[in-house]
């Protein structure tokens, strides 16, 4: 079980030492009164509110609003008779830490409501101690009015903050599953397909070895052509599998160009900062492609590449000035469009078609949000 003055400490924000003020204070607003009964019952009531203010750390469901009542009901009487009104304040910082909303803003709503009425209760009859108290009077009732709304908020904000790690690192597990996935149809495409092949040749060129040796030698000459050709495609996706840097894209992209006689203009830097190793891999996925439809599909005699990172999204224009796809809807169906528009998508990305002359295709990603690290607390 926790202790309840890490509790206390945890969902205040305050330091436990500013919270020792506060006991302390009651029992001199006690002692100032003349009567050993008043004396008394205040002892009593102090000791009785913080049985209750613990309790309700540690209770559950309705328990809870029972024990807030009864805190409630204190406060006021020791504001009656004795003009402390400090524990409003108390409350004040508990009712901001109820998550129900509707629970907050009913016990919200009474406590206001309540010490609203008692502070002028107290005016009306010329309570001498509120009086001479009146600039803390109003600070605490500052405090009953704000201090529950900022907690509820806060408590709200950091629980969505919550969340959203926690969809996050479900976010990453679908992600390493996917790609496992991937991999497997990748082996199974390249791999699966190669191998009974070799196997089928390599059991024909056991029957037709002592047959027709010259067609033996021939199927085992495919096999050969075969493994090489298997080998050849798993280092390919070893490759691909390692992550490619937008920045070494560009460079192999620079030098397709060249060969294909088409200038390359670069606009922005392939450098990036606030891009994930997964986005920008796709993004260089999806830039190979665009540049290959290009080479073999465009006819132009220039490309050009924009790079144009921001706070939240990297956005990436290939254009060229070759013949336009942006009249024929239905070219997303080939060219490998279409499986770009899924991998951006998968990253919670998007690929548009821009306006001509020529080709223009847009993609884009989100940036990582690098929050600023939190201080350590003392």
């Amino acid at each position: 079980m926790r202790k309840w003055i890490q509790i206390i400490h945890k969902n205040t924000g305050l330091s436990p030492y500013v919270w020792v003020v506060f006991y302390i204070l009651p029992f001199y607003f006690i002692f100032s009164s003349s009567s050993t009964y008043e004396v008394a019952v205040g002892i009593t009531m102090i000791i009785g509110f913080f049985i209750c203010y613990v309790l309700t750390f540690i209770s559950k469901g309705w328990l809870v609003y029972f024990w807030t009542s009864v805190q409630i009901g204190i406060s006021i009487t020791m504001s009656l008779l004795f003009g402390y009104v400090y524990f409003s304040l108390f409350l004040a910082f508990f009712i901001g830490n109820i998550q129900h909303r509707v629970g907050f803003f009913t016990l919200y709503s009474i406590h206001v409501i309540s010490t609203l009425v008692t502070i002028n209760y107290g005016f009306v009859t010329q309570n001498p101690v509120i009086i001479t108290q009146l600039p803390f009077v109003l600070v605490s009732l500052i405090g009953v009015i704000l201090l529950p709304v900022n907690t509820y908020n806060r408590n709200k904000r950091e629980k969505l903050q919550d969340e959203l790690e926690v969809a996050n690192k479900k976010i990453s597990e679908l992600v390493k599953l996917e790609e496992r996935q991937r991999i497997a149809r990748d082996l199974h495409d390249t791999l699966g397909q190669k191998l009974s092949l070799i196997g089928l040749k390599s059991d024909l060129a056991g029957k037709l070895i002592g047959k027709n040796p010259s067609r033996a030698q021939a199927e085992l000459n495919d096999i050969h052509q075969t493994a090489r050709s298997a080998l050849k495609e798993v280092r390919e996706m070893v490759t691909q599998m390692r992550g490619t840097r937008l920045e070494d894209e560009v460079f192999r992209v620079k030098q397709m160009l060249k060969a294909a006689q088409i200038d390359f203009v670069l606009e922005g830097s392939p450098k990036l900062t606030n891009t994930s190793l997964l986005n920008e891999n796709v993004v260089s996925m999806c830039v190979k492609e665009a540049v290959t439809n290009i080479v073999k599909h465009s006819g132009a005699s220039t490309c050009w590449i924009t790079i144009t990172p921001s706070r939240t999204e990297l956005v990436v224009r290939v254009q060229d000035d070759g013949c336009g796809l942006a009249e024929h809807p239905d070219c997303l169906r080939g060219n490998g469009l279409g499986g770009m528009k899924e991998r951006l998508e998968f990253v919670n990305g998007g690929l548009e078609i821009g306006p001509g002359p020529g080709t223009m295709i847009v993609m884009k990603v989100p940036n990582v949000f690098k929050q600023p690290e939190k201080e350590a607390e003392g």
